[in-house]
């Protein structure tokens, strides 16, 4: 559907820059969140953990299809608000900054406990080159989820429609938020603790096969082309991702943080401490220099520029497919 990808994407992909996830925004993914405990307190009581996840998966991506298709079904400017909301390269780009701004103030303690909001690992000892690294790899893992895969699946959703209560319905907007669906879940369940080993293993499964083409067209093609267009290195980053990006626990955070850690010549990993405890993570990326404030700031420009060349791509796909 052309009109809807080259007009409607179009102008959620601005209002993203321009307002990213405002304060006074009380966001779909909130709700979600909110639908996924609900549930959670409920099917978690059964015993057969993997079951009643995998129950609570259908109910919260069943949910939010349906009632993403009933808002689609409200018109133009609805479709363009929410699709707004699944896209996150203002945000994340500010929260980036942040911690840049306050590193360069030279308050590190107050770095650590901002940046303690953007990742799961234990923030308060870490040193300043951890510190930084940490912003530049949460903006590189988070590139896939934060844009490229809601993009993607609006994108894929815009060739399909469903006619509902007599009219034809563009599925883009239930594919995308479906997707931050899927997202929320792993980031609430998905993890490999006592609670969530077996309730969470199906999210966790399902979030992994949902971003494993938009990880790996973000990898090797978004984020190298970025870098080219930046000036950055190109060639290096094209490199690292074929060699490296099956390094990372995830099938899916490597294909990015790889390409984003070859074209600035940085290594991610090392030991890093979560909830008390020290893990050896394996390197990613070869040390040719020491991390800089100003990697940050090139992260979040990799960060636009592939926002812009994933959008005009997806756009471009879309038009040349209906014209055949």
């Amino acid at each position: 559907m052309f009109e809807y990808f080259t007009i409607k994407f179009g102008i959620a992909y601005i209002i993203d820059l321009i307002l990213g996830d405002p304060r006074w925004l009380y966001h779909p993914v909130i709700i979600i969140g909110k639908l996924i405990s609900f549930l959670e307190k409920i099917l978690y009581k059964f015993k057969n953990k993997i079951f009643t996840g995998a129950i609570l998966n259908i109910l919260t991506l069943g949910i939010t299809f349906f009632v993403s298709l009933l808002l689609a079904r409200l018109g133009y400017i609805i479709e363009i608000i929410f699709i707004w909301t699944t896209l996150a390269t203002k945000s994340l780009a500010d929260e980036g900054k942040k911690v840049y701004n306050i590193l360069k103030s030279g308050d590190i303690e107050k770095a650590k406990k901002e940046l303690s909001y953007l990742v799961s690992r234990d923030t308060n000892t870490l040193s300043l080159d951890k510190i930084i690294m940490s912003v530049v790899e949460t903006i590189a893992e988070n590139t896939v989820d934060g844009f490229a895969s809601p993009a993607f699946y609006a994108f894929i959703g815009s060739f399909f429609s469903i006619s509902i209560f007599g009219k034809d319905v563009s599925l883009a907007l239930p594919f995308a938020m479906t997707y931050k669906a899927i997202n929320t879940l792993d980031s609430m369940v998905g993890y490999k603790n006592e609670r969530y080993i077996d309730f969470g293993k199906v999210s966790a499964r399902v979030d992994d096969v949902a971003n494993f083409i938009p990880a790996r067209l973000t990898g090797l093609i978004f984020i190298p082309l970025a870098s080219f267009i930046l000036g950055y290195n190109f060639k290096n980053s094209l490199k690292i991702f074929f060699r490296d990006r099956n390094k990372h626990s995830s099938p899916n955070s490597g294909q990015s943080e790889s390409a984003y850690a070859g074209a600035l010549g940085i290594q991610f990993g090392g030991k890093i401490s979560y909830f008390g405890k020290d893990y050896e993570k394996p390197t990613i990326g070869d040390k040719t220099k020491e991390f800089e404030y100003e990697d940050i700031k090139k992260a979040v420009n990799i960060l636009y520029v592939v926002s812009f060349i994933a959008t005009i791509t997806f756009i471009l796909i879309n038009i040349i497919g209906v014209i055949k």
